[in-house]
């Protein structure tokens, strides 16, 4: 994976020096009233790429930056639930949980000694 992740990154940064080479010319921007400036093309629109990558490079890390706390808090959580003793009145052996029927088996049968099981209503019709 990290070799894909270098060869997209160098077939990038060559295409942007041939992009650069073959526009390598002087423009001139009127920023606002007189102010004029001087750049060549390239760099005037790598910085205009950047300028507009910032925004969303800073949410993008503020994002992570909440998620590794999230995720942090949570671990520290699980960590002083796990070294917490268990209260007194509760043990592991003294209430079992049945286990829940798995949904893909089938259903159980009958056999022959085993009572049908009763479908009327003990209120049957008068």
């Amino acid at each position: 994976m990290q070799f894909l992740r270098t060869a997209f990154w160098v077939v990038i940064a060559v295409a942007l020096a041939f992009f650069c080479m073959a526009n390598y010319v002087p423009v001139t921007v009127r920023l606002w009233g007189d102010l004029v400036m001087e750049t060549k093309l390239p760099v005037l629109l790598i910085g205009a790429f950047l300028l507009g990558a910032l925004p969303f490079w800073i949410m993008a890390r503020a994002t992570r930056w909440r998620l590794k706390r999230r995720l942090s808090n949570t671990e520290r959580a699980l960590a002083a639930m796990a070294t917490a003793p268990a209260p007194a009145g509760m043990t592991a052996a003294s209430d079992p949980v049945p286990a829940a029927p798995d949904p893909g088996a089938p259903p159980p049968t009958l056999s022959q000694g085993d009572p049908l099981p009763s479908t009327s209503s003990s209120t049957g019709p008068a």
